[in-house]
């Protein structure tokens, strides 16, 4: 009878089961759970410049301290330069969805009277790109509403970084027994710390350049579109369509359909030469996700934790991905959610491992 019991209780049903229920009372806990990811994951990107001045004889206080000092007046820079730009366009938004409602309208009119016969009443109840401006207002309103609980977060943060260096002291302790888990959780930490580091410094330079390129074309709100491409480039693949969208659209309505066209080159240009040339080369192997699995992610993770999970969505990911391809028992799944470049890397490898084993033998 516990021979039945124990095959029940490893049994996939009640595994998925298991499952379920955790993600319903992390769903449940959202609103606690979602700013410690948020500490974690700025702790984490902190940890680089922290260890950095550490290793320029800087005392770790000092340290500490003008990381924090730094991340507080970044953040309040960034809150009154965006919040006002924010406030503007949210109160403008209006104005700018109606006009965009009849470019549309007006195109429309173009292809009925060369004689495509498009009903104009359904398709407008179908497509309704004077939405779109609204809805980014919205979701940018409610991740700054999000951020706003600013004080929870740096707290938690605050604690985070301050005790960051005795997280490995601690993980040593407990599994003192095993020095193959020492290594397998150093790794872990360390590609974790690698992506993310990275990946922050090339979603800052993408933000760089695309207010740069707006600033020159001379867009409107071109630090609001900025920030949108920054935070929307830790979404490999389809995060730089979201971005730009938006932002081709209210081009098209400010300026027209040079500037629209000009908007969306420099966003492809930016895009395509950080995405297909600079992260793969300073990225390094094993740290890609497939097409597939990025949108199904951002669409998992944005139902669990809303807009903060979509941002996330990529990191925590890309996270879960790292663990399981250092153990050998789940690689397998780490194989299923990379790209088809690292399966056949995986494949070479085991062949040449299987070809030295029959050699050896």
């Amino acid at each position: 009878m516990n021979k039945n019991l124990g095959t029940t209780e490893g049994s996939p049903v009640i595994k998925v089961a298991a499952l379920i229920i955790i993600f319903g009372g992390v769903m449940y806990a959202k609103s606690i759970i979602t700013p410690i990811l948020l500490a974690l994951f700025i702790s984490i990107i902190c940890a680089y410049p922290v260890s950095w001045l550490e290793k320029k004889k800087v005392p770790k206080g000092l340290a500490l301290l003008i990381v924090i000092l730094g991340i507080i007046v970044i953040f309040s820079g960034f809150a009154f330069l965006i919040g006002g730009a924010l406030a503007s366009f949210t109160s403008d938004v209006s104005k700018y969805a109606s006009t965009l409602t009849n470019i549309s309208n007006s195109f429309i009119q173009f292809l009925n009277a060369k004689g495509l016969k498009i009903p104009q009443d359904q398709l407008s109840t179908l497509i309704q790109p004077a939405k779109i401006l609204k809805i980014t207002a919205g979701a940018l309103n409610e991740l700054f509403s999000m951020v706003g609980n600013t004080f929870l977060i740096f707290l938690i943060f605050l604690f985070m970084i301050m005790e960051f260096g005795s997280f490995s002291v601690k993980a040593k302790a407990i599994l003192s027994d095993s020095d193959e888990s020492n290594a397998y959780f150093s790794t872990i930490i360390q590609n974790i710390r690698q992506y993310l580091g990275i990946k922050t410094l090339l979603c800052l330079l993408t933000g760089i350049l695309i207010y740069v390129a707006l600033w020159i074309i001379g867009v409107d709100y071109p630090l609001m579109w900025a920030l949108i491409a920054a935070l929307m480039s830790y979404i490999p693949h389809i995060g730089s369509i979201i971005a730009a969208f938006p932002a081709v659209l209210f081009a098209l309505v400010q300026l027209g359909l040079g500037g629209a066209l000009w908007t969306l080159g420099s966003f492809l240009f930016v895009n395509n030469v950080l995405g297909n040339f600079v992260e793969p080369r300073i990225m390094g192997k094993g740290l890609g996700l497939s097409t597939l699995v990025v949108f199904l992610s951002l669409i998992f993770w944005g139902f669990i934790f809303g807009t903060v999970g979509m941002f996330l969505s990529v990191p925590i990911t890309m996270t879960i991905k790292i663990i399981l391809e250092n153990n050998e028992k789940t690689k397998w799944i780490a194989i299923l959610l990379g790209t088809p470049t690292e399966a056949k890397k995986y494949l070479r490898h085991k062949e040449l491992a299987k070809k030295q084993q029959e050699a050896t033998s």
